[in-house]
């Protein structure tokens, strides 16, 4: 596949990224960040990085989960975090190539850990934080450069995000 072609999957992802951060509601988050993966997994599976891309076929699992958080009590049970967090760690196992494939682990797992928590503040900031600059790192060095930009925009909507609902109404996690 051209190498144009496997970029613009990338930029497009990124767009889906970039768009999870300006909704409130988790639900829309994690379906919106769910076509950004789906379309992250395809690029590293083209770019041969095969550590991204099966850490974000399971955040693609993770995230159409999450969308039934509210309505599913199994689906908010806390042994779901753990079970990703195993298969991350499998992944990283039967996928790993040298120091880099940690990246895709941390950020994978770390954000899965938060992600339970369904709090929009504590996501957020676990991406900010955490998982965005493991995956920045890990796409520059993979050749996802869609992926790098489509990280450090997220990390700066999740600024303007902070900034347009307050950091305090990010706890309080109203559905609207």
């Amino acid at each position: 596949m051209s190498y144009w072609i496997i970029q613009a999957i990338g930029w497009i992802g990124l767009l889906a990224f970039v768009i999870s951060y300006q909704v409130r509601d988790n639900k829309k988050l994690f379906l919106i960040q769910s076509i950004g993966a789906a379309l992250f997994c395809l690029q590293f599976l083209l770019l041969r990085a095969y550590s991204g891309c099966l850490s974000l076929f399971l955040t693609l699992l993770r995230g159409l989960m999450l969308r039934k958080y509210k309505e599913s009590k199994l689906v908010r049970n806390k042994i779901w975090p753990i079970l990703f967090v195993v298969l991350f760690l499998v992944v990283l196992i039967t996928t790993y190539s040298g120091p880099l494939s940690y990246l895709a682990f941390i950020a994978s797992s770390v954000s899965t850990i938060f992600y339970w928590t369904d709090n929009p503040a504590k996501i957020r900031l676990s991406n900010l934080c955490c998982a965005s600059p493991c995956w920045i790192i890990y796409d520059i060095a993979v050749g996802s450069y869609g992926g790098a930009v489509s990280e450090s925009i997220t990390m700066l909507s999740i600024i303007i995000s902070i900034k347009r609902f307050g950091f305090k109404a990010l706890f309080e996690n109203k559905e609207k």
